[in-house]
C-alpha cells in the first residue's frame, strides 16, 4: 500500500485493549465457575465470592498493568487464556474441596498470588530474554542440582511411590518443575551455538539423514539422565518429559529428522528396558493394559484411581452433569492428577474439549512468537517452552484418558500444586517477553541517517 508521499510505514499494534477484554472474558469464567460450584452443591452462592472474585481479579489486573508498561508489544492472548485457565482449575477443586471437605483451593489461590508475583518480577527484571544465553550452562547445572535433590536423605520425600519431592519444613516442593525451566535455558543455549554442527548430516538410510556418530554424545547423555530419573526417582512422567523437550528443541534447532528416529529408537528401548527391569514401571504398565484385574475387592487396588476417572468421564457424557451433580470423590487425588477426570465428569467432553483447545493456543502462540522471533535463541526458547507444556498436557490426559500407562505429572494451571503452577507462570513471564522482543518495531534508523548526511555536509561545506 502506498501514500503520495511513498510507501507507508507498518503500523505495529499493541492490542493491549484487546487483552484487557479477553481478561474480562477469562475472569468471567473464572468467578462464575465459582459462583456455579456453590450454587449446584450448596443451592446457594458461595459466602466468599466477593472476596474471592476480588482477589482473583487484582491478581490478573495487575498482571495487565505490568504488560501494558514493560511489555506492551507482548502477545494479547496468552495472559487471557492462562487466566481462564488457573480461575477454572480453582473453581474445579473448590468443586472437589466440598465434596471431600478439604481446602486445596484456599492454598492453590496462594500458590497463585506466589506465581503471579514471580509473573510480574520476571517481566520487570528480565528486559530482554538473551541475557539468558549467559547463563546456559550455569542453568543446565543448577537443573541438574534440582533433580538430584530429592535423592538427598534429609529432606528428600517419597509421595505415592516417587521420590520427587522435598520436604522444606512445612513446606513440600517439587524442584523437577523449577527444573524444565532451567532445562529449556540450558538447550536454547547450546543448541544455538552447535546447531551447525550438529545438523551435518552422517548415513543415509531409507530416504533419512542420520546424524554423524560423533554428535551422539548430548542425546545419548540426555537419555541416561532420563533413565536415572526413572530408576532412581521412579518418576515415568518427568522422565518422559525431560527426554520429549530435548528431542523436539534439537530437531527444531538442526530441522533434520534423523534426530527423530534416533530419538524415538533410544526412547523405545529404554521403555523396553525399563519394562522387563523395572517393577515400578512393569506395575505402570499392567494396569495400563488390564486395569480391572487390580480393582475391586482380592487385589492391590491400584486400578482404582484410573477406572473411577473413566467411569466418571463416561457418565458425564457429552455435556456433563453439572457442577455439584457428579461425584468426583470417588477418584484418589482428583485435585491433583486427575483434575481433567472431574472436568470431563462434571463438564462433559464438550467442557474438556473447550479446555484442550485452550492449551492449545497457548502453544500456538508459542510457537508463532518462535517464528517471528528476531533471534536464534528466542526462537529456540519459546519452542521450547511451548513444547513443555504441550508434552506435559499430552501425558497428563493420555495417562487419564487411558492413551498411556500413568505417570503423576499435574496438569498446567489446572491442578492443584505449588511447585507446577509457580514454574508455569513464570514460563508464560518468557514467553510474553520473547513475543515483545519478537513484534516490537525496530528503531528508525532513517532519520538518523538523514542527520548524519546534514552534518556531513556542513562539515564539507565549513572546510570549503
Amino acid at each position: 500500500m502506498t501514500s503520495p508521499s511513498g510507501p507507508l510505514a507498518f503500523v505495529h499494534r499493541r492490542r493491549r485493549g484487546a487483552e484487557l477484554f479477553l481478561l474480562v472474558l477469562a475472569l468471567a469464567v473464572g468467578i462464575g465457575a465459582y459462583a456455579a460450584v456453590g450454587i449446584g452443591v450448596e443451592q446457594s452462592v458461595p459466602a466468599d465470592l466477593i472476596g474471592y472474585g476480588g482477589w482473583l481479579t487484582a491478581l490478573i489486573v495487575a498482571c495487565h498493568v505490568v504488560v501494558r508498561l514493560v511489555a506492551p508489544y507482548a502477545d494479547p492472548v496468552l495472559l487471557p487464556v492462562v487466566a481462564a485457565l488457573n480461575g477454572l482449575g480453582l473453581a474445579v477443586i473448590h468443586r472437589i474441596d466440598l465434596a471431600e471437605g478439604s481446602s486445596f483451593a484456599s492454598r492453590q489461590l496462594t500458590w497463585m498470588s506466589v506465581g503471579v508475583g514471580l509473573f510480574i518480577a520476571t517481566l520487570v527484571l528480565l528486559r530482554d530474554h538473551r541475557v539468558l544465553t549467559r547463563f546456559t550452562y550455569t542453568s543446565g547445572l543448577a537443573a541438574i542440582v534440582m533433580l538430584l535433590t530429592p535423592m538427598m536423605p534429609l529432606i528428600g520425600n517419597e509421595v505415592r511411590g516417587a521420590r520427587i519431592w522435598i520436604q522444606l519444613g512445612p513446606f513440600s516442593l517439587q524442584p523437577g518443575e523449577v527444573a524444565k525451566v532451567l532445562l529449556v535455558i540450558a538447550f536454547a543455549g547450546y543448541l544455538v551455538l552447535h546447531r551447525d554442527a550438529l545438523a551435518l548430516a552422517g548415513r543415509r538410510v531409507l530416504f533419512v539423514d542420520l546424524p554423524r556418530g560423533r554428535d551422539l554424545g548430548p542425546i545419548l547423555g540426555m537419555w541416561l539422565i532420563s533413565l536415572g530419573i526413572l530408576v532412581f526417582q521412579k518418576d515415568l512422567g518427568s522422565s518422559l518429559l525431560f527426554f520429549g523437550l530435548f528431542l523436539v528443541m534439537l530437531y527444531v534447532a538442526t530441522e533434520r529428522p534423523g534426530w527423530l528416529v534416533v530419538g524415538g529408537a533410544l526412547f523405545l528401548g529404554g521403555a523396553l528396558m525399563a519394562w522387563r527391569v523395572f517393577s515400578h514401571v512393569k506395575i505402570r504398565v499392567d494396569i495400563w493394559l488390564d486395569p480391572f484385574a487390580h480393582y475391586g475387592a482380592g487385589t492391590d487396588g491400584r486400578g482404582e484411581q484410573p477406572l473411577e476417572a473413566i467411569f466418571g468421564m463416561a457418565w458425564g457424557g457429552l455435556i456433563g452433569r453439572g457442577f455439584g451433580a457428579g461425584d468426583p470423590g470417588r477418584v484418589p487425588f482428583a485435585e491433583s492428577d486427575f483434575i481433567i477426570a472431574s472436568i470431563g465428569e462434571e463438564l462433559g467432553l464438550t467442557g474438556l474439549m473447550a479446555v484442550l483447545v485452550l492449551y492449545g493456543l497457548i502453544v500456538e502462540r508459542a510457537l508463532r512468537a518462535a517464528l517471528i522471533s528476531r533471534d536464534g535463541f528466542g526462537k529456540l526458547l519459546a519452542a521450547g517452552l511451548g513444547a513443555v507444556l504441550a508434552l506435559q498436557v499430552f501425558v497428563v490426559v493420555g495417562g487419564v484418558t487411558g492413551l498411556i500407562p500413568l505417570t503423576g505429572l499435574t496438569t498446567p494451571f489446572l491442578s492443584y500444586g505449588g511447585s507446577s503452577l509457580v514454574a508455569n507462570w513464570v514460563i508464560i513471564a518468557l514467553l510474553l517477553r520473547v513475543s515483545d522482543l519478537a513484534r516490537r518495531p525496530l528503531p528508525d534508523l532513517s532519520a538518523e541517517t538523514d542527520q548524519s548526511s546534514d552534518d556531513d555536509t556542513q562539515v564539507v561545506k565549513i572546510q570549503r
